[in-house]
């Protein structure tokens, strides 16, 4: 069985946590822009952290479910109607064979990402779902989702199955077309902004002492814009120009996601999911992994602040997050087994 597109939306690619262990190859490692939403809405439906699932950016798809399946929406708000009907974020939902999922434009953040139980069962390169659109590898057929494609769905596991047959069994009208969970992760769950100005904490590059004192100073207080030629590779962004104390030659090195680079014309670079594997150009900073899912839902002429923060600083924040997550998963175990015993 499987989900097909009756309209792709501006950019629609099947993602998941990302393609690690092959950049010394040169291989991106691609994944999900905002991986919280991703493993959140994979956590609703009961699949593995990894499942694939769909990431939508700014205007999302209109898919016809071709089976019963288990969904979630997580990230930002593109408005999705199923059958006419508003479906909300965060929250299982169960929906019928021959039901037409319809998403609009972002109403706010720039990322939304639907999961269904079981995954979307593309073949795996390299370990690893995720659409490479460059190398036009991996996802579906290497590409973003087109007009008539269909895609197969995994098998549900057993917590899938279990959370569907919770939802049937409190289906109050059998002719509905789906059936929500009456429990959700609040909006609040997530780090985003509420607001076009998004504080992100990064930790000093280690090239950021090449640059003079007036650069520094503007890099840590003044905004910068996310210009309009920003995809997956990274962020270009508009601000006070950041120059150098004197000319530097540096040897290429590894980059990673949320690495600052400062090229010759001084507006700063953030490089995200599908970046390259090395970079030549002097770092000034690294975001904090915990707040580049911040950055995820940041559209073109959104403004950012930097936020200095230590390492250890950061990990805290990480690890935070990771007991949060782990809490959620918790929680969703010890409510099917509760339901499950009634």
């Amino acid at each position: 069985m499987s989900v097909e597109v009756i309209s792709p939306g501006l950019f629609t690619t099947v993602q998941d946590l990302g393609r690690y262990g092959y950049q010394r190859h040169g291989v991106h490692v691609s994944g999900a822009m905002d991986a919280l939403a991703l493993r959140v809405a994979n956590l609703l439906v009961g699949n593995e952290p990894d499942a694939a699932v769909l990431e939508l950016t700014m205007k999302g798809p209109a898919l016809r479910f071709h089976q019963d399946v288990l969904v979630a929406v997580c990230g930002a708000d593109m408005q999705p109607v199923l059958d006419e009907r508003r479906l909300r974020r965060n929250r299982p939902v169960l929906v019928q064979s021959g039901s037409v999922l319809r998403f609009g434009h972002a109403r706010e953040g720039c990322r939304a990402y639907l999961a269904i139980a079981g995954g979307f069962d593309v073949p795996l390169v390299m370990n690893s779902r995720s659409t490479n659109v460059r190398a036009k590898f991996g996802g579906a057929w290497g590409r973003a989702l087109a007009e008539t494609d269909r895609l197969s769905l995994g098998k549900p596991g057993k917590k899938s199955v279990r959370l569907a047959r919770q939802l049937q069994d409190r289906s109050v009208n059998r002719a509905d077309s789906f059936c929500e969970a009456d429990w959700f992760v609040p909006q609040s769950f997530f780090p985003y902004p509420q607001q076009k100005d998004a504080v992100v904490r990064v930790m000093p590059g280690a090239e950021s002492e090449l640059f003079t004192a007036q650069s520094r100073r503007d890099f840590w207080t003044t905004p910068y814009q996310i210009s309009v030629q920003s995809d997956r590779m990274g962020y270009r962004l508009h601000g006070p120009e950041l120059a150098l104390n004197e000319p530097v030659e540096l040897i290429s090195s590894a980059v990673s996601a949320g690495t600052i680079q400062v090229p010759p014309s001084g507006m700063p670079i953030v490089l995200l999911a599908d970046r390259q594997t090395v970079g030549g150009y002097p770092k000034i900073g690294h975001v904090a992994t915990v707040d580049l899912p911040i950055l995820a839902q940041l559209r073109p002429h959104d403004r950012v602040q930097f936020q200095q923060v230590t390492l250890r600083a950061a990990q805290q924040a990480w690890y935070e997050q990771e007991k949060a997550l782990a809490e959620l998963g918790a929680g969703i175990e010890l409510y099917l087994g509760g339901r499950s015993k009634r």
